[in-house]
């Protein structure tokens, strides 16, 4: 079937297109692969000389005909981005077989319709559990105990409605996320203030790991390293707000506990330690399959995600017990994630990242940015600034780790025309 862009139904390809890349980029995709999805499915259709121009928020196709017809220019806003890998896995799945199969418009649309409609694969209140459980996973990786763990699942529970309710009521998500973190805070204030005998502050950092931009992160240093700057420094902009977010309900909540006279040191801010004992292991595995589910990976696929925050914590310890320094450690564990999830994703044919954003989960830095927020309400900038720059380079290394994985994989695959075409490929020797 051929279409051109004069043609009704070359316009109705249009339309499909911007649709399935609004779903792709409000799933999580990447930019170049949303663009990429978009040009397959208008050359499926007949439509050639078509580009695409994809940012966070809005999505443009401009067709310009050879011969000499009018110009035919298509945007569609991006306004809602919420993760739903199942949905992202479908629209994949669909693009696959547009390209392969060469559905017809009405078939197509049908089947997009059928995945827009389909119900979610989690219900709201395993969702919300979810995060609650990221959170307690996390308590018991840095060392805490099951009351520690309870706690942070409280924390986070009544930080995610509290959240919530202000999101029914049209208050920005900044503030919602300030007040989830603030909630993580209170909790340990409170156990400190009672001298209850745990861990305390590891209720804040297990907090802190459910809210933290793990999946925007990569997506910033992917859109980056695919040579898309406007998308990825809007990307590394959710990214600093999102933090900025956490680090002032924390920071809050930390200055009017000291003002108030809760005996809060740097002492008590808890460490995960280097260890591949029991707790760890169970702590790192747990962080990764409730963040699958957080992100609503279908069950199917959940094992593959867990197992990936299992190897990237072992890889991890093993490195610094050799004697490698934090940063490097962590590049290194996430690059291997990133290879072996990438290459299992193109096995079973899903987007990588419905195993590596899960996996990464353990290794987010919870304990270096609340250590950081501590030492900046007791009055120590310039530790504390020192430290949130730390968790800033950590975070830019997993992003990083992960995308080199993946592109180590991408040069020994073999020789095919994706890579020949694609424009971060494209040398420029930095000029």
């Amino acid at each position: 079937m051929t279409y051109t862009a004069s043609d009704a139904d070359g316009h109705r390809a249009m339309a499909l297109a911007l649709r399935v890349g609004e779903l792709l980029l409000g799933s999580g995709e990447a930019t170049e692969n949303v663009g990429g999805a978009m040009r397959r499915i208008l050359e499926t259709y007949g439509l050639r000389n078509v580009e695409a121009d994809v940012n966070l928020s809005a999505i443009t196709l401009s067709h310009v005909p050879e011969d000499g017809r009018a110009a035919t220019t298509a945007e569609r806003r991006v306004r809602r981005r919420q993760p739903d890998y199942d949905r992202l896995i479908a629209v994949h799945g669909l693009v696959g077989e547009i390209t392969a199969e060469g559905l017809t418009l009405a078939e197509t649309k049908d089947r997009l319709r059928e995945i827009t409609r389909r119900v979610k694969v989690y219900p709201e209140w395993a969702v919300v559990c979810s995060l609650a459980l990221i959170s307690a996973s996390a308590a018991v990786l840095i060392g805490g105990d099951l009351i520690v763990a309870a706690a942070a699942f409280a924390a986070t529970v009544l930080g995610d409605r509290a959240g919530a309710w202000l999101g029914r009521r049209g208050v920005a998500e900044f503030f919602q996320l300030a007040v989830a973190a603030g909630f993580g805070a209170l909790i340990a204030v409170l156990l400190i203030w009672r001298e209850v005998p745990v861990p305390a502050s590891a209720v804040v950092v297990g907090a802190v790991i459910a809210l933290l931009p793990g999946r925007p992160l990569v997506a910033c240093v992917q859109d980056g390293i695919a040579g898309e700057y406007v998308t990825a420094t809007a990307r590394l902009t959710e990214v600093v707000f999102i933090v900025a977010a956490v680090v002032s309900g924390i920071g809050s909540m930390l200055a009017l506990a000291v003002k108030l006279g809760v005996p809060i040191t740097v002492d008590n801010v808890p460490v995960a330690p280097l260890s591949m004992a029991t707790p760890q292991l169970v702590g790192a595995t747990g962080v990764s399959l409730t963040f699958a589910v957080a992100l609503l990976v279908p069950p199917r696929y959940l094992l593959p995600g867990a197992l990936g925050g299992l190897l990237i914590w072992v890889t991890f310890v093993f490195l610094t017990w050799r004697g490698f320094p934090s940063v490097v450690a962590t590049t290194v564990a996430s690059a291997v994630v990133g290879l072996l999830g990438t290459a299992f994703a193109r096995r079973v044919k899903v987007p990588s990242m419905v195993f590596v954003i899960p996996a990464i989960g353990p290794l987010l830095p919870g304990s270096v940015l609340y250590k950081g927020m501590l030492e900046m309400s007791l009055g120590e900038l310039s530790r504390g600034t020192l430290h949130l720059i730390e968790a800033l380079s950590i975070a830019l290394a997993i992003g990083a780790g992960v995308i080199m994985g993946s592109e180590v994989l991408r040069a020994f695959r073999g020789h095919d025309l994706a890579r020949r075409i694609r424009p971060a490929s494209r040398r420029t020797r930095g000029y």
